[in-house]
């Protein structure tokens, strides 16, 4: 306002002196008049300039913005550190591309595998469709819900109307064998999801929660946990899948269980990860040990078959490591190797011994013609029942021979395993798996011995997140008794991702 003043003073001044020598001159003084008049036009000429420079002023002025106000400082609670909420700009809504359902290498209509497992993959692009800005943090969250149901009908009874375990497919000689066709529907393959990243962060901070409802206990939906884990500067702590495992193998299949021999394993772990470059990187964990030999059968001084329990006893924890190579548009291949402590004790036998462990697992996948998709796995080791699909259901680590030694049971596992798409809607699925253990006479004739599993689909992507599935499935189970079972199911099955 300062300018303006001094220019209205100065207007004022101007038309007193205007006035002034709009009076008549005295007699004799034309001279001076004149001189005057020259004056007054110089005066006029200059508050002229004024007036328009006072004009320039008043319109700079107005298209100035008006001053911020000064950021509001958010109380965060009692003894907690105050923020500068008000200096956050609200977050922008995230939208990211539309997600390809028929991406060669990804497993859709069942996505065992929640977390990317690619090199480079565990930060998340921000703009991922569903995750939005938790208020005042530098976090990020995703909340995801995938509902299924499924409709099963089996030629006989499988040993579990829900999941299809070939090595609980009863045997011959076995009242449970047979019983004519079975029909079930269940739902507890659907799952709720927590992802938070803060990719802002240093070290990229994250925790991820994911459960299902095949837990133990009663009612149509025992709550379980598959996966709780945070994980930052490339280290993870909490419950997610063994360093043993390649969780992006597991096929797309209808059937929630999947294939007998897949290298499976979800516990307390501490892992780390460092990548080598684009293409390679390197895992080691250490991971909760579990020993689970074999029950003792021998016959006493009366001829009696009498059972001995063997309980597991464990020192160390289990050690794993593993290599993955990964090239986009061609596929991976990741080599794992794990080495275990297994015990087993028993104070009426007077047994209380322990067995070096160990397994290698050779896992890839290769894309095929650009769109279709072809997966392996060969695994060989010794007490390795506990890391199988299959075999984790039973007492497979270590068993008792001849000697009265515990000893590591050998185990052989196999699976191949090929995707092909008919279109970008419609693609099928062909699944074939083998388990091979050599058993002890210890162990009994109910032992588990050998299995099959094979399996055929046609999947309709009926939209970008809903699915729908038709599978045959065939299992056969042979025990070491040679006492062998086989059961065939037909599998429909309906799921639908928010995200």
């Amino acid at each position: 306002m300062a300018p303006r003043g001094r220019g209205l003073r100065a207007l004022s001044a101007l038309a007193a002196g205007l006035l002034l020598l709009s009076a008549p001159p005295a007699r004799g003084d034309d001279a001076e008049v004149e001189q005057l008049k020259a004056t007054v036009q110089e005066m006029q000429k200059a508050m002229d300039a004024m007036k328009a420079r006072l004009e320039e002023l008043e319109k700079e002025r107005a298209v100035q913005p008006a001053a911020a106000p000064a950021p509001v400082i958010a109380p965060q609670g009692v003894g907690l550190p105050v923020e500068a909420a008000g200096t956050q700009p609200p977050a922008a809504p995230i939208e990211a591309p539309a997600e390809t359902a028929a991406a060669p290498g990804k497993r859709t209509f069942e996505p065992n595998v929640i977390v990317p497992q690619g090199i480079g993959a565990q930060a998340p692009d921000p703009t991922w469709r569903g995750f939005i800005r938790i208020p005042n943090t530098k976090a990020l969250v995703r909340f995801n819900a995938k509902p299924r149901v499924d409709f099963t009908y089996d030629t006989g009874n499988s040993g579990n109307p829900d999941r299809f375990v070939t090595g609980q497919i009863p045997v011959t000689g076995n009242p449970l064998k047979g019983g004519g066709a079975q029909f079930n529907v269940n739902a507890k393959a659907s799952q709720l999801m927590v992802d938070i990243r803060a990719p802002e962060m240093d070290g990229d901070p994250q925790f991820y929660y994911q459960n299902d409802f095949f837990g133990s206990g009663g009612g149509e939906f025992p709550y379980r946990v598959q996966q709780l884990y945070g994980r930052i500067y490339n280290i993870t702590v909490g419950q997610t899948y063994s360093v043993f495992e390649d969780p992006s193998i597991w096929p797309d299949t209808v059937d929630y269980e999947g294939p007998n021999s897949m290298i499976f394993g979800r516990w307390p772990l501490v892992r780390y990860k460092q990548p080598f470059g684009d293409h390679w990187q390197a895992n080691f964990g250490i991971e909760q040990p579990d020993s689970v030999p074999s029950d003792y059968y021998f016959t006493n001084s009366s001829g009696q078959m009498v059972t001995e329990t063997i309980v597991g006893s464990n020192q160390t924890p289990d050690f794993a490591l593993s290599g993955r190579w990964e090239k986009d548009e061609v596929g991976h291949a990741q080599l794992s190797t794990v080495f275990r402590d297994i015990g087993g004790r028993s104070q009426s036998l007077g047994i209380s011994e322990h067995v070096f462990g160990w397994g290698v697992n050779l896992a890839g996948n290769l894309v095929v013609l650009e769109r279709d998709d072809l997966r392996a796995q060969l695994t060989y080791g010794h007490g390795l029942g506990r890391y199988g699909n299959d075999t984790g259901f039973f007492k497979t680590d270590a068993a008792i021979d001849a000697n009265g030694d515990l000893v590591a049971l050998p185990y052989f596992g196999a699976f191949a395993g090929y995707t092909h798409h008919w279109s970008d809607t419609f693609r099928s699925t062909a699944t074939f798996g083998f388990v091979d253990m050599d058993n002890q006479a210890s162990q009994g004739p109910d032992a588990y011995k050998q299995t099959y599993y094979g399996s055929a689909n046609l999947i309709w992507q009926m939209r970008q997140r809903l699915s729908v599935g038709l599978e045959t499935l065939y299992g056969h189970n042979e025990l070491s008794s040679g006492n062998t079972g086989d059961v065939v199911r037909v599998q429909v099955g309906v799921a639908y991702a928010i995200f």
